[in-house]
C-alpha cells in the first residue's frame, strides 16, 4: 500500500496537477507544497465552481486534511493573505487546516520590482518569468541573506536583516538599473509586522509534523509546482523556474526522507504546452495548435498568458520519468484530442543527422532538435466525461497503450474533463 506519494508535473507545467491532488486528497491526511511560490497556479473545478490556488496546497478544500507549506517554498505574505481571504469568504477554515514552515523565505515587494526590471531589460531574450519576485527571493535564500517566516517572531532582528537586504537591492536599482524606485525600511517593516499577527499562529515544524503522520501510518501527498522541464538543474535552462521541481526536492523542501516516499505520479498532458520562452520541438503553429489551445483552455492560471501548444513529446517525458523515478502516469486532457483525424507523438529527435532519445541540456542544441513523429489515427467518439476504460474509443486506448509500452510506465489514471470526478481509474494510487 502506498502511504506517501509525490504528484508532480512531467512536462513544462500546467498538466492538471491541482485537480488530481484534490481528487486523491479524499484518501489523504495531509497535502504538502515543497517548492516554488505564487508563480504556480492550480485550478480546481468542483460541481462547476472554479477555485484557483497559487501558494496554498490543493487539499485545502477537504475537511480533516492538513495543508502544509514546506521550507522549500518562497512565500509572498501579500499573495498568501489574498488567497486566504478568498477561501475564508467561501467558508473554508484556512486557519484550522493550513500550517507553514518557519524556514520559508519571504518574497518582498522589492523582489517583485527586481524581477520585473530584469525581465524587461532582457528584451527579446526574456525568460518568460511571471514577474512575481520568485527568482530574486531564491537568490537571497542562496546568498544566506533572506528574511524568513521565523524572523517575524523576532522584531528587532527582523528589522536589522530587512535593512541590510533593502540597502543592497535599493543600491542595485538605483546604480545599476538607473531606477529611482526606493523601498522604505519602515514601511516594509510595518507591513511585515502586520502580517505576522495572522501568519505566526500557523507556523509549525513541518518536517516533524509530517514524520509524525508517517509514524502513525497516515497518508501524505506532496504536491509539486510547475513541471520537470522547468527544473533549475534539469530543465530547458535558462528558460526555467528558480527552484528544483523534481521529486528529490521533497527531501529538502519538506524535510521528508527520500526512502519514505512510496510512489511518484507524473501528471502528463496528452499533448504538450509551455508558457514563456525556450526550446519546444513539437510546438504547433497551425490550426491543430489552435484547436488544442482553444479546446484545452490553455491560458495561464496565474498570468492569463496564452500557452504554446504541441504534440506529446516522449523524448522529454523519458527524461522526466527517470530523474523523478516516476512509478505511474496520470494522463490528463485526453478529451482535448477528441475529433482530430490524426494524432502525432514525438518518439525521437533528429540532431546533426542522428536520432537522439534524450533531450540535450543546452538550449543551443535543444532548439536545433527536430521531432521524429509516429502518427496515430484519431477518434470521433467523445472521451469527455468517460469513467470506464473499456468504453474509451479503441483508437484512444491504442494511443494510451503505446505511451505505456514506449516508456515502460503504467498509466493508472486518465483525466477526461476538468471536474474532480471526470476520471478513468485504471489502478488506484493509494
Amino acid at each position: 500500500m502506498n502511504h506517501n506519494i509525490v504528484i508532480l508535473g512531467s512536462q513544462w507545467g500546467d498538466e492538471g496537477k491541482g485537480k488530481i491532488v484534490d481528487f486523491l486528497t479524499d484518501k489523504a491526511d495531509a497535502v504538502v507544497r515543497f517548492q516554488g511560490g505564487h508563480n504556480a497556479g492550480h485550478t480546481l473545478v468542483i460541481n462547476g465552481e472554479v477555485t484557483k490556488l497559487r501558494l496554498i496546497p490543493s487539499g485545502i478544500l477537504h475537511d480533516g486534511v492538513k495543508s502544509f507549506i514546506g521550507n522549500g517554498v518562497v512565500v509572498s505574505l501579500d499573495a498568501l493573505h489574498t488567497e486566504m481571504e478568498e477561501l475564508l469568504v467561501r467558508g473554508v477554515p484556512v486557519f484550522e487546516r493550513l500550517r507553514i514552515s518557519e524556514a520559508c523565505p519571504l518574497v518582498l515587494p522589492i523582489h517583485v520590482a527586481l524581477d520585473e526590471i530584469r525581465e524587461n531589460a532582457l528584451g527579446d531574450q526574456k525568460i518568460g518569468t511571471t514577474k512575481r519576485g520568485i527568482g530574486p527571493a531564491y537568490e537571497d535564500k542562496i546568498a544566506r541573506r533572506a528574511v524568513r517566516i521565523g524572523d517575524l517572531a523576532h522584531p528587532q532582528k527582523l528589522k536589522a536583516k530587512l535593512k541590510a537586504l533593502l540597502d543592497l537591492h535599493n543600491f542595485t536599482l538605483k546604480n545599476y538599473y538607473k531606477i529611482e524606485t526606493y523601498f522604505d525600511l519602515d514601511e516594509t517593516y510595518a507591513a511585515l509586522l502586520n502580517y505576522a499577527k495572522t501568519i505566526l499562529p500557523m507556523v509549525t515544524d513541518v518536517s516533524a509534523d509530517l514524520n509524525a503522520i508517517r509514524l502513525r501510518h497516515g497518508k501524505i501527498i506532496f504536491e509539486g509546482a510547475q513541471g520537470t522541464l522547468l527544473d533549475i538543474d534539469h530543465g530547458t535552462y535558462p528558460f526555467v523556474t528558480s527552484s528544483n521541481t523534481i521529486s528529490g526536492t521533497v527531501a529538502s523542501g519538506a524535510g521528508f526522507g527520500p526512502c519514505y516516499i512510496d510512489a511518484v505520479v507524473g501528471i502528463t498532458k496528452a499533448y504538450t504546452t509551455r508558457v514563456g520562452s525556450g526550446a519546444y520541438p513539437t510546438e504547433l503553429f497551425d490550426e491543430i495548435g489552435e484547436h488544442l489551445g482553444t479546446k484545452g483552455c490553455e491560458f495561464g492560471t496565474v498570468t492569463g498568458r496564452k500557452r504554446r501548444t504541441g504534440w506529446l513529446d516522449l523524448v522529454a517525458l523519458r527524461r522526466a520519468i527517470e530523474i523523478n523515478s516516476i512509478t505511474s502516469i496520470c494522463l490528463t486532457k485526453l478529451d482535448v484530442l477528441d475529433g482530430l483525424k490524426e494524432i502525432k507523438v514525438c518518439v525521437a529527435y533528429e540532431l546533426d543527422g542522428k536520432e537522439v532519445f534524450y533531450p540535450p541540456y543546452g538550449n543551443a542544441d535543444y532548439i536545433r532538435c527536430k521531432p521524429v513523429y509516429k502518427t496515430f489515427n484519431g477518434w470521433s467518439e467523445a472521451t469527455f466525461n468517460q469513467t470506464d476504460y473499456n468504453r474509451l474509443p479503441q483508437a484512444a486506448r491504442d494511443y494510451v497503450r503505446f505511451i505505456e509500452k514506449t516508456l515502460n510506465v503504467p498509466i493508472d489514471i486518465i483525466s477526461t474533463g476538468p471536474e474532480r470526478n471526470q476520471n478513468v481509474i485504471v489502478k488506484g494510487i493509494f
